[in-house]
């Protein structure tokens, strides 16, 4: 951390990162917010917008343009960047396209002489965050994506309005990639401390498991939903990616499915970047906590590790 002073540079000022500072202003999760855009107009226009709201807020941020040397002393280098998702378009055909504004973006940040966390919410995130890993240098746990952060949050919010319950009470998880080989490991699943399935063997005329598999496949399916409503996501990403800024900000070593690198967990798999429950803190991911999962679930992680593989070998790094 930069001394006592918060600060976070946000690259890539479209909804979804301008969705991210209207939530951080709104919270005052930092000190000081820098935007870059490779538009430095809208940059500008995006600062001005926001610290004409400043007097409505309980925050004190310092909101300004700047260019990458102002990342030398950031706590957190936040990416947006990147072409915004089609309709139809599954978040793995984005790749490409991304993969060339991030060469871009990365070292430069990096010749900055910027020692903090990346946070990268671009689509498709967990090969984003990889790309970042391996553009950087920099050591995996100081590099991380938003992952099913956001799913996690919409499946509980689902299990929440099935079950009657606080969806703070809900201890469920989607993991793996943030896309269409997610999935939600019911066998580690609590309703408070009670595990799902005892809640369903309780209540058996109440409760079904094919209508949780049916709240699954609506929180793998919310994205595109969303898209072909209203053209883009950009308020629910926003907000994951605040909870994310405060727990690294705030040391709080918070338990958040993020993308992190995998280091043999799971029967040995390595390099690869999923969305997984990992101990977030100052120092960014600080340990993965690896899930004890059915035969069935691990077979669905094995294809997800398979799709992100073979999608990042086809890019030349």
């Amino acid at each position: 951390m930069s001394g006592n002073k918060k600060k976070v540079v946000l690259i890539g000022t479209g909804l979804v990162g301008m969705s991210f500072a209207y939530a951080a202003l709104n919270q005052n999760v930092c000190d000081e917010l820098v935007l870059i855009d490779l538009n430095e107009k809208r940059a500008s226009g995006e600062a001005m917008d926001l610290n004409h709201g400043l007097a409505f807020s309980h925050s004190s941020m310092k909101i300004y343009t700047g260019a990458y040397s102002d990342c030398t002393d950031a706590d957190i280098v936040l990416i947006c960047a990147g072409v915004n998702q089609k309709p139809g378009e599954s978040r793995l055909q984005l790749l490409k396209r991304n993969y060339d504004v991030f060469s871009s973006i990365v070292p430069k940040v990096v010749q900055s002489g910027f020692e903090g966390i990346f946070v990268v919410a671009t689509n498709p995130v967990d090969i984003m965050t990889r790309i970042t890993y391996e553009l950087s240098g920099f050591n995996a746990s100081k590099v991380i994506g938003t992952g099913t952060t956001l799913d996690t949050a919409r499946l509980r919010y689902l299990m929440g309005e099935y079950f009657e319950v606080d969806p703070r009470n809900i201890h469920a998880y989607v993991i793996g990639e943030h896309g269409d080989s997610e999935f939600v490991p019911w066998s580690q699943a609590l309703l408070a401390a009670k595990p799902i399935k005892d809640v369903l063997d309780d209540n058996p005329q109440t409760y079904y498991m094919e209508e949780l598999e049916k709240i699954s496949e609506e929180v793998r399916g919310a994205a595109q939903k969303i898209i072909e409503a209203k053209g883009a996501t950009y308020y629910g990403i926003g907000m994951s990616m605040v909870r994310v800024v405060r727990a690294i900000l705030q040391d709080e070593n918070s338990v958040l499915t993020v993308s992190v690198r995998l280091r043999g967990e799971y029967g040995g798999k390595k390099d690869v970047f999923i969305g997984n429950p990992c101990i977030v803190n100052s120092g960014g991911a600080k340990r993965v906590l690896e899930l004890k999962l059915s035969e069935s679930e691990l077979k669905k992680l094995d294809d997800c590790c398979n799709i992100l593989n073979d999608s990042f070998k086809n890019l030349s790094i």
